[in-house]
């Protein structure tokens, strides 16, 4: 990523809506898809700068792995211990079948070689371990977002859901997520594309906006794993190794 992601990451991860509705979003399909042991071993993968480590900490010991050196150095202060520094595909170092939950969540569309990444990854479950998938959907969607970013692709859940067959994996649950505020990334993907003013999109926005996009996408808490959401920017899945 562009060294002005994980700047912003830095900056805004507790306060801005995308991340503070999203952690609350996944730590409900956590603990009602997932249900983690009590004391659970969770690795998070590609961790940036920590904004979820907080969150995996409510289920268990949380270890976290970041290649970019400015952003380990913020995750392992904001962690209290070092994170790891072992890249996908290989792990080079990561034990194997040592996690009960490893956490992959927008990181896995940085990946070129994205299902020896998975197949990787699964060795490190314990038996009955699982690994929380979250991806950018929706190809016709690829905006400068993605290019400051350096994400190589955007999912459908078709092809979410080849990778991880092709890997040998097998799915638990998949739906999408960031459903309710849709409409509106749609839109304003579409019209920067026709009026060629496309931006990150990652900026802090107005405190009522900020606010109001918190509170929507958040509702989707209340949803997730109990009923199927439209639509989204995101797609969440679960799998294991068997």
């Amino acid at each position: 990523m562009e060294r002005v992601v994980y700047d912003r990451m830095a900056e805004y991860s507790d306060r801005h809506w995308w991340y503070r509705a999203r952690r609350e979003v996944l730590a409900d399909l956590i603990a009602r898809k997932i249900r983690p042991p009590a004391e659970a071993r969770i690795l998070e993968i590609g961790c940036g700068t920590g904004p979820n480590l907080d969150m995996l900490a409510r289920f268990g010991t949380v270890d976290a792995i970041e290649i970019d050196p400015a952003a380990r150095e913020i995750a392992s202060r904001r962690l209290g211990r070092p994170v790891l520094d072992a890249p996908l595909p290989e792990l080079t170092g990561v034990e194997d079948g040592a996690y009960d939950l490893v956490a992959i969540l927008d990181v896995l569309e940085h990946v070129e070689a994205d299902r020896e990444a998975l197949v990787s990854i699964a060795r490190k479950l314990k038996p009955g371990g699982r690994i929380l998938i979250a991806v950018p959907a929706h190809p016709w969607m690829w905006s400068a977002h993605d290019v400051v970013n350096h994400h190589k692709r955007r999912y459908t859940k078709r092809t979410l859901s080849a990778v991880i067959a092709a890997a040998g994996l097998k799915l638990h649950f998949m739906g999408w997520f960031n459903s309710i505020l849709f409409p509106l990334a749609a839109g304003a993907r579409l019209a920067g594309r026709f009026t060629r003013h496309e931006d990150s999109g990652d900026k802090l926005p107005s405190g009522p906006v900020n606010a109001l996009f918190e509170r929507l996408f958040r509702l989707e808490r209340y949803a997730i794993g109990r009923l199927p959401l439209p639509p989204g920017v995101s797609i969440a899945a679960i799998v294991s190794a068997s």
